[in-house]
Protein backbone atom coordinates (compact mmCIF):
# COMPACT_ATOMS: atom_id res chain seq x y z
CA UNK A 1 0.00 0.00 0.00
CA UNK A 2 1.31 3.46 -0.87
CA UNK A 3 2.19 5.85 1.93
CA UNK A 4 2.01 5.15 5.59
CA UNK A 5 -1.24 4.27 7.32
CA UNK A 6 -3.57 7.08 8.33
CA UNK A 7 -6.14 7.54 11.07
CA UNK A 8 -9.73 8.22 9.99
CA UNK A 9 -12.32 9.65 12.40
CA UNK A 10 -16.05 9.79 11.65
CA UNK A 11 -17.92 11.53 14.47
CA UNK A 12 -20.91 13.69 15.31
CA UNK A 13 -24.63 13.68 15.99
CA UNK A 14 -25.62 12.79 12.45
CA UNK A 15 -26.43 9.47 10.85
CA UNK A 16 -23.86 7.76 8.68
CA UNK A 17 -20.68 7.34 10.73
CA UNK A 18 -20.66 3.55 10.71
CA UNK A 19 -22.11 3.54 7.20
CA UNK A 20 -19.22 5.67 5.89
CA UNK A 21 -16.67 3.52 7.70
CA UNK A 22 -18.20 0.31 6.36
CA UNK A 23 -18.01 1.81 2.87
CA UNK A 24 -14.29 2.43 3.42
CA UNK A 25 -13.86 -1.16 4.65
CA UNK A 26 -15.62 -2.50 1.53
CA UNK A 27 -13.44 -0.32 -0.71
CA UNK A 28 -10.27 -1.51 1.03
CA UNK A 29 -11.32 -5.18 0.84
CA UNK A 30 -12.20 -4.74 -2.83
CA UNK A 31 -8.66 -3.48 -3.42
CA UNK A 32 -7.25 -6.60 -1.78
CA UNK A 33 -6.43 -5.05 1.59
CA UNK A 34 -6.92 -7.13 4.73
CA UNK A 35 -9.31 -5.50 7.22
CA UNK A 36 -9.92 -6.23 10.91
CA UNK A 37 -13.22 -5.05 12.42
CA UNK A 38 -14.34 -4.72 16.03
CA UNK A 39 -17.57 -3.10 17.23
CA UNK A 40 -17.64 -1.61 20.72
CA UNK A 41 -21.07 -1.24 22.38
CA UNK A 42 -22.71 -3.54 19.82
CA UNK A 43 -23.42 -7.24 19.87
CA UNK A 44 -22.68 -9.51 16.92
CA UNK A 45 -26.04 -9.03 15.22
CA UNK A 46 -25.76 -5.66 13.46
CA UNK A 47 -26.91 -5.67 9.85
CA UNK A 48 -23.58 -4.38 8.56
CA UNK A 49 -21.69 -7.12 10.38
CA UNK A 50 -23.75 -9.83 8.69
CA UNK A 51 -22.44 -8.62 5.34
CA UNK A 52 -18.89 -7.80 6.44
CA UNK A 53 -18.43 -11.36 7.70
CA UNK A 54 -19.05 -12.62 4.15
CA UNK A 55 -16.48 -10.39 2.44
CA UNK A 56 -13.12 -11.85 1.54
CA UNK A 57 -10.27 -10.02 3.31
CA UNK A 58 -12.52 -8.83 6.17
CA UNK A 59 -12.17 -10.39 9.62
CA UNK A 60 -14.72 -9.47 12.30
CA UNK A 61 -13.56 -9.92 15.89
CA UNK A 62 -16.39 -11.46 17.91
CA UNK A 63 -17.85 -9.17 20.54
CA UNK A 64 -20.11 -9.72 23.49
CA UNK A 65 -23.53 -11.24 23.05
CA UNK A 66 -26.66 -9.36 24.09
CA UNK A 67 -25.06 -6.00 24.82
CA UNK A 68 -27.22 -3.68 26.91
CA UNK A 69 -27.47 0.01 26.19
CA UNK A 70 -25.14 1.96 28.46
CA UNK A 71 -28.05 3.73 30.19
CA UNK A 72 -29.45 0.29 31.16
CA UNK A 73 -26.22 -0.83 32.88
CA UNK A 74 -25.43 -0.53 36.55
CA UNK A 75 -22.00 0.48 37.86
CA UNK A 76 -20.72 -3.08 38.09
CA UNK A 77 -21.75 -3.84 34.52
CA UNK A 78 -20.05 -0.67 33.28
CA UNK A 79 -16.82 -1.59 35.07
CA UNK A 80 -16.99 -5.09 33.60
CA UNK A 81 -17.54 -3.64 30.13
CA UNK A 82 -14.54 -1.34 30.52
CA UNK A 83 -12.38 -4.30 31.54
CA UNK A 84 -13.72 -6.36 28.63
CA UNK A 85 -13.09 -3.54 26.13
CA UNK A 86 -9.52 -3.02 27.37
CA UNK A 87 -8.83 -6.74 27.04
CA UNK A 88 -10.30 -6.83 23.52
CA UNK A 89 -8.24 -3.82 22.45
CA UNK A 90 -5.09 -5.51 23.79
CA UNK A 91 -5.94 -8.68 21.84
CA UNK A 92 -6.53 -6.67 18.66
CA UNK A 93 -3.20 -4.86 19.01
CA UNK A 94 -1.40 -8.21 19.14
CA UNK A 95 -2.77 -9.28 15.74
CA UNK A 96 -3.29 -6.02 13.85
CA UNK A 97 0.18 -6.00 12.29
CA UNK A 98 -1.00 -8.67 9.84
CA UNK A 99 -3.79 -6.37 8.58
CA UNK A 100 -3.84 -3.27 6.39
CA UNK A 101 -6.85 -1.64 8.04
CA UNK A 102 -8.44 -1.69 11.49
CA UNK A 103 -12.01 -0.46 11.97
CA UNK A 104 -12.95 0.24 15.60
CA UNK A 105 -16.66 1.02 15.43
CA UNK A 106 -18.07 3.08 18.30
CA UNK A 107 -14.63 3.38 19.92
CA UNK A 108 -15.19 7.11 20.41
CA UNK A 109 -18.52 6.48 22.14
CA UNK A 110 -16.90 3.89 24.39
CA UNK A 111 -14.27 6.46 25.38
CA UNK A 112 -16.79 9.24 26.01
CA UNK A 113 -18.94 6.90 28.13
CA UNK A 114 -15.92 5.80 30.17
CA UNK A 115 -16.03 2.14 29.11
CA UNK A 116 -12.79 2.36 27.11
CA UNK A 117 -9.66 4.04 28.41
CA UNK A 118 -8.74 7.00 26.19
CA UNK A 119 -5.04 6.72 27.03
CA UNK A 120 -5.11 3.08 25.92
CA UNK A 121 -6.75 4.02 22.64
CA UNK A 122 -4.28 6.86 22.09
CA UNK A 123 -1.41 4.47 22.72
CA UNK A 124 -2.78 2.16 20.00
CA UNK A 125 -3.03 5.10 17.60
CA UNK A 126 0.45 6.42 18.36
CA UNK A 127 2.18 3.01 18.27
CA UNK A 128 0.29 1.40 15.39
CA UNK A 129 2.16 -0.48 12.68
CA UNK A 130 3.39 2.04 10.10
CA UNK A 131 1.16 0.98 7.21
CA UNK A 132 -2.02 0.33 9.22
CA UNK A 133 -5.06 2.48 8.43
CA UNK A 134 -7.30 2.91 11.49
CA UNK A 135 -10.94 4.01 11.37
CA UNK A 136 -12.74 5.23 14.51
CA UNK A 137 -16.41 6.15 14.82
CA UNK A 138 -18.57 7.67 17.54
CA UNK A 139 -20.58 10.68 18.60
CA UNK A 140 -17.93 12.71 20.41
CA UNK A 141 -14.21 12.97 19.77
CA UNK A 142 -11.69 14.40 22.21
CA UNK A 143 -9.09 16.95 21.15
CA UNK A 144 -6.37 14.39 21.86
CA UNK A 145 -7.86 11.85 19.46
CA UNK A 146 -8.65 14.55 16.90
CA UNK A 147 -5.01 15.68 16.96
CA UNK A 148 -3.86 12.17 15.98
CA UNK A 149 -6.33 11.95 13.07
CA UNK A 150 -5.27 12.28 9.46
CA UNK A 151 -8.90 12.49 8.33
CA UNK A 152 -11.71 13.86 10.50
CA UNK A 153 -15.28 14.03 9.25
CA UNK A 154 -18.09 15.40 11.38
CA UNK A 155 -21.56 14.07 10.64
CA UNK A 156 -23.93 16.80 11.76
CA UNK A 157 -27.62 16.07 12.10
CA UNK A 158 -29.92 18.58 10.46
CA UNK A 159 -33.04 16.46 10.68
CA UNK A 160 -33.86 12.88 11.73
CA UNK A 161 -37.15 10.95 12.02
CA UNK A 162 -36.11 9.94 15.55
CA UNK A 163 -36.83 13.53 16.63
CA UNK A 164 -40.48 12.95 15.69
CA UNK A 165 -40.68 9.72 17.67
CA UNK A 166 -39.75 7.15 15.02
CA UNK A 167 -37.54 4.42 16.45
CA UNK A 168 -34.48 2.89 14.83
CA UNK A 169 -35.31 0.88 11.72
CA UNK A 170 -33.71 -2.41 10.70
CA UNK A 171 -31.49 -1.95 7.67
CA UNK A 172 -31.49 1.84 8.01
CA UNK A 173 -30.23 2.72 11.50
CA UNK A 174 -29.02 -0.73 12.51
Amino acid sequence: MEGNGKIHVYYGSGKGKTTAAVGQVVRAAGAGLKVLVFQFLKDNSSSERKVLERIANVTCVPGRELVKFYRQMNGKERRELKEYNSKKLDEIVKVCDSFDMLFLDEALCAVSLGVLDEDGLLSVLKHKPEGLEIILTGHKVSEKVLETASYATEMKKQKHPYDGGLGARLGIEY
